[in-house]
Parts: C-alpha cells; structure tokens; sequence
C-alpha cells in the first residue's frame, strides 16, 4: 500500500490495543477506482483509517459496559478501534463499513493483537437487505455526516436489531442526532442521553454525546 500509516498504541486500564492506522487525513490511494465506483471521494477516502475522538470515546465506553453473551454489530467501523477491543476481550463481534480498505486494515489490526479475525462485511446503509442477522447490541460512533443518513441508518438498525436490542452511538455534535433520534422513537426505542466527563485520553474537549438506545 503506497499510503503512508501510523502505528499505536491504546490503553484500557491493563489492557493494550495495538493499530495501525493512516499517518493524516490528507492520505489517498484508489488506484483501481474501486472507492470511486462506490461514490467515495477522495477528500472522504481518508476518513475511515483515523482514530477519532468519537470511535475513542466509544471504545472506553463499551470496555466499561457488560456485553457478555450479547452478539453485536458495530456499524461504520472505519478503523476499527472498538471492534478490535472487542473481539480482543472475546465477545460476539461482527463488523460492518462501506469503504473497500477497512476490512484490510480491521484483520492487520486484529493480527497485530494475536486475535482471530473479525466477522467482516462491507455494506452501506441503503442496501435493501443483508444477510448480517440479528444482533443484541448494535454501535458506532460519528456516523450522522450528511442529512440523508438520519433515516438510512435508522432503518438499517432497525432491520439488524432483535425486538429488544440495545443501540449505543457516540455522537460528536453535527446537528443531526435529535433528528435521528426521532426516527428511533418511531420505531420504538427510547433514548438515555449523557455527556461524558472529559476524557483523559484526548487532548482536546469531547463536546459530544454518548446515545443509548433500548425498547
């Protein structure tokens, strides 16, 4: 791969995850054209091989929280740092994104970590229908980018969701969760909204929301 990455390393009390990610934002590499047979631009080709804030705060959040015996999804994984965690401490996970690199970068990761790999599959939200099944607890963190995702993501969670799933979503504040929490509540969930106390592991203040999700 000619992209240039980066290698680090994120800690969770006495437990070390080791990833690789792209060095910046600013990295491309779409020779096939693949990415741009999917609509994927290559000012937004970068955005799933970077650690955000948001997949940050999800991960610490989710290593606090009991998944024992739930089978998850997490959505828009991008690199990938919760799932990696995840199939780390052995839960039941499966992950899915649209971009064609993530699953590439998800299995280097989990091999860096001396895991088995991650159930993978690339989908997007609009697709009709996908043979991903059920799920106990479906997450993800800064997925609400453009308007058209409210209703597309809400409809994709509610076709992978049991009738009494649990949903956790990180949101860093881009005007639209209110909106799809709306489209929740349609399909009958209830939310548990918190704002979580700046985190030591970031260096710049979270303004974000952590979204739960239960019905």
């Amino acid at each position: 791969m000619a992209v240039r990455v980066r290698y680090d390393t994120h800690e969770f009390d006495n437990v070390d995850i080791h990833l690789r990610s792209l060095r910046s934002n600013q990295e491309f590499e779409d020779e096939d054209g693949q990415a741009e047979a999917l609509g994927i631009s290559s000012a937004s080709w970068p955005l799933f091989g970077i650690v955000w804030p948001s997949g940050q705060v999800l991960a610490h959040h989710l290593f606090q929280t009991n998944f024992r015996d739930k089978r998850i999804l997490e959505v828009g994984c991008g690199i990938g740092l919760t799932s990696v965690l995840l199939n780390h401490l052995r839960a039941d996970i499966t992950a899915t994104d649209y971009h064609p690199e993530a699953e590439g970068f998800m299995q280097h990761n989990t091999d860096l970590n001396d895991d088995p790999r991650v159930p993978f599959v690339r989908t997007g939200w609009a697709d009709q229908q996908t043979d991903l099944g059920l799920f106990d607890l479906i997450i993800g963190s800064d997925l609400l980018y453009e308007d058209e995702h409210v209703q597309q993501l809400a409809d994709f969670i509610c076709q992978h969701s049991r009738p009494q799933g649990q949903v956790i979503l990180v949101d860093p504040g881009r005007g639209r969760h209110a909106r799809f929490s709306r489209a929740m509540a349609e399909a009958g969930f209830s939310l548990l909204a918190e704002r979580p106390q700046q985190p030591d592991f970031l260096i710049a203040p979270f303004k974000g929301v952590i979204l739960s999700y239960f019905r």
